[in-house]
């Protein structure tokens, strides 16, 4: 073999493995726990550089075990779907048996590198892997409350990052978890919008009404309402060491409205292209809301 050819090898096994473990998507767990490690360190519990990087290794491997699992489990259901026909697994790429070694070794080294920064850090991730593969996945063909189930598994990283730093789990990380949690369900709802024509064709019904109906669109509004709310709660002085300024609140509250008029725009217009904005928006929205917490500590 020739040094091009394996070039293109090692080329190609890097997008495959990027593609099972969904790096996207995982990478931004990622930065959802590092954002909890920076909120969380203190003069109590000093910032550690090898901590922080193992927490970003670790949480990678965990989110991307999760997702392998995941593709594995629903091979048959993903080749179905246009978006998904083409992942490493449904698409023959990678086999079964592959992927399954794969995602166990990802389990493994998730764990014992979380494991390493502290027990409770790990006990979270091994809480989020076991949700997201054996409860979430399998209920997604049977009922919409997997959405609800799936925002579990999906809050965890925020808090995981403050659990990290503090080896504890108190009212601090508990405000992170809830304020990743109610973000969830307008974020999802919207992808399950937008993306109902193929989801129907593997049985996923995501929406809470199972349709793209007024219902539903009003849903996407209070629960942007209630993440709204959650992500306020710092700044009254109730949540522990987890603070937040008079200034940072006001943004945080803009940030926070700006999401909740495309919630409306959905509600108005119920179209696709209104919940695929909606979507964009909320990506954009979650990893503002957390750089607006962190710069607060910093300048405070």
């Amino acid at each position: 073999m020739d040094t091009t050819e394996k070039t293109i090898s090692v080329k190609s096994l890097f997008a495959d493995f990027t593609a099972i473990t969904k790096a996207r998507l995982a990478v931004s767990v990622v930065f959802s726990s590092m954002a909890g490690y920076l909120l969380g360190f203190s003069d109590a519990n000093p910032f550690s550089w090898v901590t922080f990087i193992l927490l970003g290794i670790g949480g990678y491997c965990m989110v991307g075990a999760s997702n392998v699992f995941n593709q594995i489990i629903e091979k048959d259901l993903d080749s179905l779907m246009d978006r998904t026909k083409n992942r490493p697994v449904p698409s023959g790429k990678i086999s079964v048996k592959n992927a399954f070694w794969l995602g166990c070794l990802l389990t493994v080294l998730g764990i014992g590198i979380l494991y390493a920064i502290n027990p409770k850090t790990a006990m979270f991730g091994a809480i989020s892997i076991f949700l997201y593969t054996s409860v979430y996945t399998p209920l997604k063909t049977k009922t919409p409350l997997a959405v609800f189930v799936g925002a579990f598994p999906g809050a965890i990283p925020y808090m995981l990052g403050w659990v990290a730093a503090t080896n504890n789990f108190g009212i601090e990380a508990g405000t992170l978890f809830m304020i990743q949690f109610f973000w969830q369900f307008p974020h999802f709802w919207a992808i399950g919008w937008f993306l109902y024509d193929d989801y129907k064709k593997a049985g996923f019904f995501m929406l809470p009404t199972r349709k793209k109906d007024k219902k539903t669109a009003l849903y996407t509004i209070l629960y942007t309402v209630w993440l709204i709310l959650a992500s306020l709660l710092p700044v009254t002085g109730f949540t522990g060491e987890l603070k937040l300024s008079y200034v940072s609140a006001a943004v945080v509250l803009l940030v926070g409205v700006w999401m909740l008029i495309y919630a409306i725009k959905l509600y108005k217009k119920m179209d696709g292209p209104a919940a695929r904005k909606l979507m964009l928006v909320s990506v954009s929205y979650i990893s503002l809301l957390q750089v607006i917490y962190v710069i607060d500590k910093f300048i405070r």
